[in-house]
């Protein structure tokens, strides 16, 4: 009897899921939900009470979710690469993960009283980004508090997007995009001088005499290199 109660409460859940990731808070139906679980009202009331308890119930597996995923996340040397598998992996997740998505819908929806999931990975974002500060793998003049305004952006359109859609195209549009922001935050490791004529922090020109050259870790490697582990991400 229990067991057959934990299926149904189950099966209730996940088609409450679907429902708020579909049509959000107000426009999910509760006989809708009784439809996709196959089951009755008097169930569904039995296990949650109302509307406001299962998008509740939602959102904190949803946050359970991103919590898994991100500790499922394989450590690398260098922060910038971890950065990259990070937004990659929120954004895998948006696109593959029902719960997610209902998530971040019903946090859309119900501002103030769904907390927001960036609750979760904002804290990893902002550890990476520290540490890269203090390995003085970002570019000088670029503060931790600016690069973690410009990722958070960048993994919130990620994640939007790829809760739409994910096909090549775009995979090969974050490629480029990734690049672009690796150019714009890492630090030159091999000394080469920027396009105005100063050197890096080791003070050593290139000596080709090239100039504007970055060597952001992945920038040429980013859809082969990244190490992505079994919360399903991999290169957004």
């Amino acid at each position: 009897m229990q067991e057959r109660a934990a299926r149904t409460r189950q099966a209730v859940l996940e088609a409450a899921a679907d429902e708020f990731a579909e049509r959000g808070y107000e426009g999910a139906s509760l006989q809708r939900m009784v439809w996709r679980a196959a089951t009755s009202i008097g169930a569904l009331t039995f296990h949650f009470g109302n509307k406001t308890a299962l998008a509740e119930e939602v959102s904190a597996a949803g946050h359970a979710r991103f919590e898994s995923c991100l500790e499922d996340l394989a450590a690398a040397p260098d922060p910038l690469r971890e950065l990259r598998t990070l937004i990659g992996a929120l954004a895998r997740l948006a696109h593959e993960d029902t719960f997610v998505r209902a998530t971040r819908r019903l946090e859309a929806d119900r501002p103030g009283e769904v907390p927001p999931s960036s609750e979760v990975w904002l804290p990893v974002l902002r550890g990476l980004l520290d540490r890269a500060h203090d390995a003085q793998r970002l570019r000088p003049g670029v503060s931790p508090q600016d690069a973690v305004a410009l990722l958070a952006h960048l993994a919130e359109g990620a994640m939007a997007a790829h809760g739409e859609t994910r096909d090549s195209a775009w995979d090969a549009v974050w490629d480029s995009v990734w690049n672009v922001v690796l150019h714009g935050l890492a630090a030159d490791r091999t000394g080469q001088a920027d396009q105005t004529g100063q050197t890096d922090q080791t003070g050593q020109a290139d000596q080709e005499g090239q100039t504007g050259r970055t060597d952001a870790p992945d920038a040429t490697e980013s859809t082969t290199s990244t190490d992505l582990t079994e919360c399903g991400a991999e290169p957004a």
